[in-house]
């Protein structure tokens, strides 16, 4: 895949150490970008050309101090808590590592004077067209809120913003309880992927497009206050995908649909691309059978879990990037 030209001077990446985070920090780092990486863990800054930070997004003077004291070009908001279950218990939380997070930022860029700043968004948020929108989960409410001030910092205070809307990412190194992942694992595994009923489609979207996509969203002139879609245009229900993963790994496994419960009010959404191919010159390039080989392959190349249980997976997945 032709790689987009990266813009220059200096980077900050919140949320560093996650899926989208860590292949970002480091396709920046190669090309020869001076790259800030946060996370809320102590890590070691002994990946070249990448400088670590620990700082918690909710601290707003934290934030502020940082910014002031590195003064990047650009930035990614990646960080935040991205769980799209309706869970009561997840409100605050998600609340705070979202909107809090995302409004401290956008402060601290609005007075160092940052050329860029880039905000993942989420295709859980509800649609502006809807006569009135009403999230599905608190996450979608929360990436939907965030949004908001966002658009508010560009309109009001001039803030250099742009909304990456981010369509269902997958690919290697993707936490294993998402719903490829865990569906690879378990049949390389043999045993029966645990799924819902399936039926739902999703606009499916390969790593490597979305980092090129985010990468031309830092530095593509003229596009500051949009709303930009990065996916792939179709749709592929999960159903679907689950059985292209079945003839991949050429098991003869029989997939429980249905054993776990649907989420209420999700739709099916497909990304814009041709709108963002005319601001961006982006367009995704790794089609869904493609991508689904490559990830196929990385996992049969990891070693196997000697404990499987869905409970397993969450604790070990890193929650807060």
């Amino acid at each position: 895949m032709p790689q987009s030209r990266p813009f220059t001077g200096s980077a900050l990446i919140t949320g560093a150490g996650g899926f989208l985070g860590s292949k970002l920090s480091a396709r920046l780092a190669r090309a020869g970008l001076t790259v800030h990486a946060t996370s809320r863990m102590e890590r070691s800054s002994s990946d070249e050309g990448v400088r670590w930070w620990r700082l918690t997004m909710e601290d707003a003077r934290a934030v502020e101090e940082l910014v002031r004291e590195i003064k990047p070009d650009v930035i990614f908001h990646l960080s935040g808590l991205a769980n799209g279950a309706p869970d009561m218990g997840l409100v605050s939380e998600i609340f705070h590592s979202q909107v809090t997070s995302t409004v401290n930022l956008l402060t601290a860029a609005t007075g160092a004077g940052c050329r860029r700043i880039v905000l993942a968004g989420s295709l859980e948020e509800p649609r502006g067209m809807d006569p009135e929108p009403v999230p599905a989960s608190p996450y979608g409410a929360a990436k939907w809120a965030a949004s908001a001030y966002a658009r508010m910092f560009h309109r009001v205070y001039g803030t250099p913003i742009v909304i990456a809307r981010t369509f269902m990412t997958y690919g290697p190194g993707q936490p294993e309880w998402k719903v490829i992942p865990s569906t690879i694992r378990a049949l390389l595994d043999g045993r029966a992927p645990r799924l819902s009923h399936g039926t739902r489609h999703v606009d499916w979207i390969y790593v490597d497009d979305v980092i090129e996509g985010l990468v031309c969203c830092g530095g593509a002139p003229g596009v500051e206050g949009m709303t930009l879609d990065l996916g792939s245009g179709t749709t592929t229900t999960i159903r679907e995908v689950v059985a292209r993963l079945l003839a991949l790994t050429d098991a003869s496994i029989r997939p429980e649909f249905g054993a776990l419960p649907e989420r209420p009010s999700e739709d099916n959404r497909v990304a814009d691309v041709r709108t963002t191919s005319t601001h961006l010159a982006w367009q995704p390039s790794i089609g869904l059978d493609e991508g689904l080989r490559r990830t196929v392959d990385w996992y049969r190349s990891q070693p196997s879990s000697t404990d499987p249980s869905p409970q397993r997976l969450s604790a070990a997945v890193e929650r807060w990037t």
